[in-house]
Protein backbone atom coordinates (compact mmCIF):
# COMPACT_ATOMS: atom_id res chain seq x y z
CA UNK A 1 0.00 0.00 0.00
CA UNK A 2 1.24 3.48 -0.90
CA UNK A 3 2.20 5.85 1.86
CA UNK A 4 0.83 9.32 2.50
CA UNK A 5 4.44 10.51 2.60
CA UNK A 6 3.97 11.08 -1.14
CA UNK A 7 2.53 14.35 -2.41
CA UNK A 8 -0.88 12.76 -2.99
CA UNK A 9 -3.72 13.77 -0.65
CA UNK A 10 -4.85 11.10 1.79
CA UNK A 11 -7.46 8.71 0.47
CA UNK A 12 -8.78 5.24 1.39
CA UNK A 13 -6.57 3.72 -1.33
CA UNK A 14 -3.26 5.18 -0.14
CA UNK A 15 -3.63 5.83 3.59
CA UNK A 16 -4.00 3.41 6.48
CA UNK A 17 -5.24 5.16 9.61
CA UNK A 18 -4.48 4.47 13.26
CA UNK A 19 -6.70 5.95 15.96
CA UNK A 20 -5.76 6.20 19.65
CA UNK A 21 -8.52 7.26 22.04
CA UNK A 22 -12.11 6.19 21.50
CA UNK A 23 -13.93 8.18 24.17
CA UNK A 24 -16.85 10.57 23.74
CA UNK A 25 -15.13 12.60 21.02
CA UNK A 26 -12.75 10.11 19.44
CA UNK A 27 -15.33 7.40 18.87
CA UNK A 28 -17.54 9.62 16.70
CA UNK A 29 -14.63 11.22 14.87
CA UNK A 30 -13.08 7.88 14.02
CA UNK A 31 -16.42 6.50 12.84
CA UNK A 32 -16.53 9.13 10.09
CA UNK A 33 -13.24 7.79 8.69
CA UNK A 34 -14.47 4.21 8.78
CA UNK A 35 -17.72 5.18 7.08
CA UNK A 36 -15.71 6.90 4.33
CA UNK A 37 -13.93 3.64 3.54
CA UNK A 38 -10.60 4.08 5.33
CA UNK A 39 -8.83 1.10 6.84
CA UNK A 40 -8.62 1.98 10.52
CA UNK A 41 -6.81 0.33 13.43
CA UNK A 42 -7.79 1.49 16.91
CA UNK A 43 -6.30 1.38 20.38
CA UNK A 44 -7.99 2.27 23.65
CA UNK A 45 -7.09 1.33 27.20
CA UNK A 46 -10.74 0.44 27.90
CA UNK A 47 -11.75 -2.12 25.27
CA UNK A 48 -15.49 -1.59 25.71
CA UNK A 49 -15.13 2.00 24.47
CA UNK A 50 -13.60 0.75 21.22
CA UNK A 51 -16.23 -1.95 20.63
CA UNK A 52 -18.66 0.25 18.64
CA UNK A 53 -15.84 0.95 16.16
CA UNK A 54 -14.87 -2.70 15.95
CA UNK A 55 -18.50 -3.45 15.17
CA UNK A 56 -18.34 -1.28 12.05
CA UNK A 57 -15.05 -2.62 10.74
CA UNK A 58 -12.13 -1.22 12.71
CA UNK A 59 -9.19 -3.46 13.60
CA UNK A 60 -7.84 -3.63 17.15
CA UNK A 61 -4.21 -3.14 18.19
CA UNK A 62 -2.81 -4.13 21.57
CA UNK A 63 -0.51 -1.11 21.88
CA UNK A 64 0.11 2.29 20.25
CA UNK A 65 3.40 0.87 18.88
CA UNK A 66 1.60 -2.02 17.18
CA UNK A 67 -1.07 0.34 15.85
CA UNK A 68 1.50 2.69 14.34
CA UNK A 69 3.36 -0.16 12.64
CA UNK A 70 0.17 -0.81 10.66
CA UNK A 71 -0.61 2.83 9.88
CA UNK A 72 0.47 5.72 7.66
CA UNK A 73 -1.32 8.37 9.74
CA UNK A 74 -1.91 8.04 13.48
CA UNK A 75 -4.51 10.20 15.21
CA UNK A 76 -4.66 10.57 18.98
CA UNK A 77 -7.26 12.22 21.19
CA UNK A 78 -6.73 11.36 24.84
CA UNK A 79 -7.25 13.08 28.18
CA UNK A 80 -4.12 14.80 29.49
CA UNK A 81 -0.64 15.83 28.33
CA UNK A 82 0.77 12.91 30.34
CA UNK A 83 -1.43 10.57 28.29
CA UNK A 84 -0.20 12.14 25.06
CA UNK A 85 3.39 11.64 26.14
CA UNK A 86 2.74 8.00 27.07
CA UNK A 87 0.81 6.89 23.98
CA UNK A 88 2.96 8.77 21.48
CA UNK A 89 6.46 9.19 22.92
CA UNK A 90 7.00 6.17 25.19
CA UNK A 91 10.28 4.69 23.92
CA UNK A 92 9.01 1.11 23.54
CA UNK A 93 5.19 1.15 23.46
CA UNK A 94 4.53 4.62 22.02
CA UNK A 95 3.21 5.21 18.54
CA UNK A 96 6.26 7.09 17.29
CA UNK A 97 8.48 4.09 18.04
CA UNK A 98 6.40 2.00 15.65
CA UNK A 99 5.86 4.51 12.85
CA UNK A 100 7.70 4.06 9.56
CA UNK A 101 9.66 6.96 8.01
CA UNK A 102 7.24 9.23 6.18
CA UNK A 103 4.45 8.54 8.67
CA UNK A 104 2.39 11.26 10.29
CA UNK A 105 1.13 11.72 13.85
CA UNK A 106 -1.86 14.00 14.43
CA UNK A 107 -2.52 14.81 18.07
CA UNK A 108 -6.05 16.16 18.53
CA UNK A 109 -5.87 16.30 22.32
CA UNK A 110 -6.00 19.74 23.91
CA UNK A 111 -2.50 19.80 25.32
CA UNK A 112 0.54 21.96 26.00
CA UNK A 113 2.05 23.88 23.07
CA UNK A 114 5.54 22.96 24.30
CA UNK A 115 4.63 19.26 24.12
CA UNK A 116 3.40 19.75 20.55
CA UNK A 117 6.79 21.23 19.64
CA UNK A 118 8.59 18.39 21.42
CA UNK A 119 6.50 15.83 19.54
CA UNK A 120 7.22 17.56 16.23
CA UNK A 121 10.97 17.51 16.88
CA UNK A 122 10.88 13.84 17.91
CA UNK A 123 8.92 12.94 14.78
CA UNK A 124 11.33 14.88 12.55
CA UNK A 125 14.26 12.95 14.01
CA UNK A 126 12.63 9.78 12.65
CA UNK A 127 11.83 11.34 9.25
CA UNK A 128 8.20 11.52 10.25
CA UNK A 129 5.84 14.47 10.77
CA UNK A 130 3.65 15.58 13.67
CA UNK A 131 0.68 17.93 13.54
CA UNK A 132 -1.11 19.40 16.55
CA UNK A 133 -4.79 19.60 15.68
CA UNK A 134 -7.05 20.06 18.73
CA UNK A 135 -10.76 20.49 18.08
CA UNK A 136 -13.77 22.45 19.30
CA UNK A 137 -17.45 21.67 18.96
CA UNK A 138 -18.13 19.09 21.64
CA UNK A 139 -19.83 15.75 21.29
CA UNK A 140 -22.44 17.19 18.94
CA UNK A 141 -19.80 18.51 16.55
CA UNK A 142 -17.97 15.18 16.69
CA UNK A 143 -21.15 13.28 15.81
CA UNK A 144 -22.16 15.58 12.96
CA UNK A 145 -18.68 16.09 11.51
CA UNK A 146 -18.79 19.84 12.10
CA UNK A 147 -15.85 20.36 14.45
CA UNK A 148 -13.54 23.34 14.27
CA UNK A 149 -10.02 21.93 13.89
CA UNK A 150 -6.98 24.08 14.76
CA UNK A 151 -3.89 22.77 12.97
CA UNK A 152 -0.27 23.57 13.73
CA UNK A 153 2.82 22.24 11.95
CA UNK A 154 4.01 21.86 8.36
CA UNK A 155 1.31 23.37 6.15
CA UNK A 156 2.01 20.96 3.29
CA UNK A 157 1.37 18.02 5.62
CA UNK A 158 -1.89 19.59 6.80
CA UNK A 159 -2.92 19.95 3.15
CA UNK A 160 -2.24 16.24 2.53
CA UNK A 161 -4.49 15.43 5.47
CA UNK A 162 -7.33 17.73 4.37
CA UNK A 163 -9.50 14.85 3.06
CA UNK A 164 -9.33 13.23 6.50
CA UNK A 165 -9.95 16.46 8.39
CA UNK A 166 -12.90 17.30 6.12
CA UNK A 167 -14.73 14.19 7.35
CA UNK A 168 -14.56 15.53 10.91
CA UNK A 169 -15.10 19.26 10.38
CA UNK A 170 -13.35 22.35 9.09
CA UNK A 171 -9.58 22.57 9.42
CA UNK A 172 -8.04 25.96 10.14
CA UNK A 173 -4.28 26.24 9.61
CA UNK A 174 -2.90 28.35 12.46
CA UNK A 175 0.86 28.28 11.82
CA UNK A 176 3.87 26.25 12.86
CA UNK A 177 4.16 23.54 15.48
CA UNK A 178 2.26 24.39 18.67
CA UNK A 179 0.11 27.09 17.07
CA UNK A 180 -2.88 24.73 16.87
CA UNK A 181 -2.65 24.26 20.62
CA UNK A 182 -2.31 28.00 21.25
CA UNK A 183 -5.43 28.59 19.13
CA UNK A 184 -7.38 25.94 21.03
CA UNK A 185 -6.36 27.43 24.37
CA UNK A 186 -7.57 30.85 23.22
CA UNK A 187 -10.79 29.11 22.19
CA UNK A 188 -11.14 27.61 25.68
CA UNK A 189 -10.62 31.01 27.29
CA UNK A 190 -13.43 32.39 25.12
CA UNK A 191 -15.74 29.48 25.97
CA UNK A 192 -15.00 29.64 29.70
CA UNK A 193 -15.95 33.28 30.09
CA UNK A 194 -18.94 32.84 27.75
CA UNK A 195 -20.20 29.99 29.94
CA UNK A 196 -19.89 32.15 33.05
CA UNK A 197 -21.98 34.83 31.32
CA UNK A 198 -24.57 32.27 30.22
CA UNK A 199 -25.15 30.72 33.64
CA UNK A 200 -25.07 34.08 35.42
CA UNK A 201 -27.72 35.36 32.99
CA UNK A 202 -29.84 32.27 33.65
CA UNK A 203 -29.57 32.64 37.44
CA UNK A 204 -30.44 36.34 37.18
CA UNK A 205 -33.46 35.61 34.95
CA UNK A 206 -34.63 32.94 37.39
CA UNK A 207 -34.29 35.23 40.41
CA UNK A 208 -36.11 38.00 38.52
CA UNK A 209 -39.13 35.73 38.09
CA UNK A 210 -38.71 35.03 34.38
CA UNK A 211 -39.42 31.71 32.74
CA UNK A 212 -35.83 30.82 31.94
CA UNK A 213 -36.72 28.76 28.87
CA UNK A 214 -38.61 31.71 27.37
CA UNK A 215 -35.69 33.97 28.30
CA UNK A 216 -33.16 31.75 26.50
CA UNK A 217 -35.36 31.54 23.41
CA UNK A 218 -35.69 35.31 23.41
CA UNK A 219 -31.97 36.05 23.59
CA UNK A 220 -30.86 33.27 21.24
CA UNK A 221 -31.37 35.37 18.11
CA UNK A 222 -29.98 38.58 19.60
CA UNK A 223 -26.51 39.78 20.49
CA UNK A 224 -26.37 37.39 23.47
CA UNK A 225 -26.88 34.34 21.28
CA UNK A 226 -23.94 31.93 21.20
CA UNK A 227 -22.87 28.39 20.44
CA UNK A 228 -22.66 27.82 24.18
CA UNK A 229 -26.30 28.80 24.57
CA UNK A 230 -27.33 26.59 21.64
CA UNK A 231 -25.38 23.59 22.94
CA UNK A 232 -26.03 23.91 26.66
CA UNK A 233 -29.06 26.07 27.39
CA UNK A 234 -31.69 23.37 27.06
CA UNK A 235 -29.44 20.78 28.68
CA UNK A 236 -29.09 22.97 31.75
CA UNK A 237 -32.85 23.46 31.99
CA UNK A 238 -33.38 19.69 31.81
CA UNK A 239 -30.71 19.11 34.49
CA UNK A 240 -28.90 17.10 31.81
CA UNK A 241 -25.27 17.17 32.89
CA UNK A 242 -24.10 14.24 30.78
CA UNK A 243 -20.65 15.14 29.46
CA UNK A 244 -20.11 16.32 25.93
CA UNK A 245 -16.86 17.56 27.44
CA UNK A 246 -15.80 16.65 30.98
CA UNK A 247 -15.39 19.27 33.70
CA UNK A 248 -12.15 17.48 34.65
CA UNK A 249 -10.75 18.01 31.15
CA UNK A 250 -11.89 21.63 31.06
CA UNK A 251 -10.15 22.29 34.39
CA UNK A 252 -7.03 20.78 32.82
CA UNK A 253 -7.37 23.04 29.76
CA UNK A 254 -7.88 26.19 31.82
CA UNK A 255 -4.91 25.25 33.98
CA UNK A 256 -2.75 25.05 30.86
CA UNK A 257 -4.12 28.44 29.79
CA UNK A 258 -3.16 29.99 33.13
CA UNK A 259 0.30 28.45 32.93
CA UNK A 260 0.81 29.90 29.46
CA UNK A 261 -0.47 33.28 30.67
CA UNK A 262 2.14 33.22 33.43
CA UNK A 263 4.83 32.43 30.85
CA UNK A 264 3.63 35.37 28.74
CA UNK A 265 3.22 37.79 31.65
CA UNK A 266 -0.46 38.05 30.74
CA UNK A 267 -3.27 38.89 33.19
CA UNK A 268 -6.69 37.46 32.22
CA UNK A 269 -8.95 37.81 35.27
CA UNK A 270 -12.04 36.40 33.55
CA UNK A 271 -10.13 33.20 32.79
CA UNK A 272 -8.94 32.95 36.40
CA UNK A 273 -12.49 33.37 37.73
CA UNK A 274 -13.88 30.75 35.37
CA UNK A 275 -11.13 28.30 36.31
CA UNK A 276 -11.92 28.74 40.00
CA UNK A 277 -15.64 28.14 39.44
CA UNK A 278 -14.95 24.99 37.44
CA UNK A 279 -12.44 23.85 40.03
CA UNK A 280 -15.18 24.16 42.65
CA UNK A 281 -17.23 21.63 40.68
CA UNK A 282 -14.32 19.24 40.78
CA UNK A 283 -14.01 19.80 44.55
CA UNK A 284 -17.67 18.79 44.90
CA UNK A 285 -17.03 15.51 43.06
CA UNK A 286 -18.60 16.75 39.82
CA UNK A 287 -15.55 16.47 37.58
CA UNK A 288 -17.11 13.77 35.40
CA UNK A 289 -20.11 15.94 34.54
CA UNK A 290 -20.26 18.07 31.41
CA UNK A 291 -19.13 21.68 31.33
CA UNK A 292 -22.76 22.85 31.43
CA UNK A 293 -22.71 21.76 35.09
CA UNK A 294 -21.20 25.18 35.80
CA UNK A 295 -24.77 26.16 36.70
CA UNK A 296 -24.38 24.08 39.87
CA UNK A 297 -21.60 26.34 41.13
CA UNK A 298 -23.73 29.46 40.62
CA UNK A 299 -26.76 27.81 42.21
CA UNK A 300 -24.71 26.99 45.30
CA UNK A 301 -23.34 30.53 45.53
CA UNK A 302 -26.87 31.94 45.45
CA UNK A 303 -28.82 29.19 47.23
CA UNK A 304 -31.18 28.76 44.27
CA UNK A 305 -32.10 25.92 41.92
CA UNK A 306 -33.19 26.49 38.34
CA UNK A 307 -36.00 24.60 36.73
CA UNK A 308 -38.18 25.23 33.71
CA UNK A 309 -40.93 26.84 35.74
CA UNK A 310 -41.42 30.52 36.45
CA UNK A 311 -39.39 31.40 39.54
CA UNK A 312 -40.79 33.21 42.51
CA UNK A 313 -41.19 36.94 42.02
CA UNK A 314 -38.28 39.12 43.07
CA UNK A 315 -38.58 40.85 46.39
CA UNK A 316 -39.49 44.51 46.37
Amino acid sequence: MATVASTDPASPTNTRVGWIGTGIMGRSMCAHLLNAGYTVTVFNRTLSKAQPLLDIGAHLADSPHSLASQSDVVFSIVGYPSDVRHVLLHPSSGALSGLRPGGIIVDMTTSEPSLASELSAAASSKNCSAIDAPVSGGDRGAKTGTLAIFAGGDESVVQKLNPLFALMGKVNYMGGSGKGQFAKLANQITIATTMVGLVEGMVYAHKAGLNVELFLNAISTGAAGSKSLDLHGSRILKRDFEPGFFVNHFVKDLGICLKECQNMGLALPGLALAQQLYLSLKAHGEGNLGTQALILALERLNNVRLDNAVASKPSA
